[in-house]
């Protein structure tokens, strides 16, 4: 059995029904969680019908928009074992909390949107192999001068940054893509988390009210008994809230390098999951929050550790530390620190420890 997550929208459908179309055919069977075939009839009775009729894959959408999922998606694993089970939800929340332990049943996988490297191939035709952390780090000239003999990349970054983080952007104009985000966005607060969480109306607009806070001043700092007492809500249940906004993709959060429950207890940094949410949140987001956005998003999309240090901006796998900046910034605050490196922005090539913030879109 297999879970796929992810926010809404970086094609999880479309790899479902790609799957069934070029790989599977007949053996398989494609349903959403939420069709009106689930008013009357449960997942289980689907299952037994499709292995009866010589199925051999049974491609789940949206599970998390159908009650008791897991008890019926454990019942199906252990009654059908010639039966694989492909299911995707839009957050692993309900994967994580489910009534049966599914944790030793499904494998779950992470689809995020698209990096930099595969929006040039998937927007440009433009194909390059995915770099390690250490080749950026240490073998930096070598692949970008590659690079630069095929393109210009500062131009199709800026534009990856406003909507190439999502595969459903080729289709539109940007206005077009604009409304069509927002409307991820409102999907995931007004249907998704409430099915999973239950939540009220009030709730709901609880949540959109605590986004919209952060999205104004991202990177965000929370004073937590501040935002509890401006929304008159109990600090718990801010942190609840941020909780199931990064599960749901919509946020990442961000601690400092320390050990123990503080670091559980709510997060240091706050930032929107990826920039293409800072252009639909906010008219002209700031350009440092959006160069910080991109870096965190992209070594977080790519499975490395990513927290706060006491000098710099970020410290990646507990080893690296990196400030972000334009052109100009200068090396100050991490000059007398090791293994230290600047990314900058509005540069092409790398020079000393300077690496153009670009190139971490090569790591997915």
């Amino acid at each position: 059995m297999v879970g796929i997550h992810g926010l809404r929208g970086t094609g999880k459908t479309t790899m479902l029904l790609q799957y069934l179309k070029f790989h599977l055919k007949e053996k398989g069977l494609y349903v959403s969680a939420d069709h009106p075939y689930f008013y009357h009839n449960s997942l289980l009775d689907l299952a037994d019908q499709f292995e009866k009729d010589g199925g051999a894959v049974l491609l789940i959408d949206e599970i998390h928009k159908y009650p008791r999922c897991s008890t019926e998606l454990k019942n199906i694993y252990d009654g059908y074992p010639g039966l694989q089970i492909i299911f995707t939800a839009s957050s692993a929340l309900e994967i994580q909390k489910g009534e049966a332990d599914l944790s030793r049943r499904v494998i779950t996988y992470e689809l995020a949107g698209l990096s930099f490297r595969e929006y040039l191939e998937f927007e440009h035709e433009l194909k390059f192999s995915t770099l390690s952390l250490d080749e950026i780090l240490k073998n930096t000239t070598d692949f970008t001068q590659e690079i630069l003999q095929q393109l210009k990349p500062l131009s199709l970054f800026k534009k990856y940054l406003i909507n190439g983080y999502f595969p459903f952007s080729k289709e539109d104009t940007q206005a077009e893509f604009s409304i069509k985000l927002n409307q991820v966005i409102n999907t995931v607060l007004e249907s998704d988390l409430a099915a999973i969480e239950q939540y009220t109306a009030g709730n709901v607009v609880s949540i959109k009210k605590l986004l919209g806070i952060i999205s104004e001043s991202v990177p965000f700092t929370p004073n937590i008994s501040a935002l509890a007492t401006k929304m008159k809500l109990g600090r718990d249940t801010v942190n609840n809230f941020l909780l199931q906004l990064e599960r749901a993709r919509l946020l990442n959060l961000l601690h400092q390098q320390t050990k123990g429950v503080a670091a559980l207890q709510k997060p240091d940094k706050i930032y929107l999951e990826n920039t293409n949410l800072s252009y639909a949140l906010k008219n002209a987001p700031d350009v440092g929050s959006l160069r910080e956005t991109f870096f965190l998003n992209q070594l977080k999309n790519a499975g490395h550790q990513v927290g706060l240090p006491k000098a710099g901006d970020f410290i990646i796998d507990g080893k690296w530390t990196v400030e972000i900046g334009g052109k100009t910034k200068e090396s100050k605050q991490i000059k007398a620190v090791k293994n230290s490196f600047l990314v900058l922005d509005d540069i092409e090539s790398p020079y000393q420890n300077r690496i153009p913030l670009w190139a971490f879109g090569f790591l997915n």
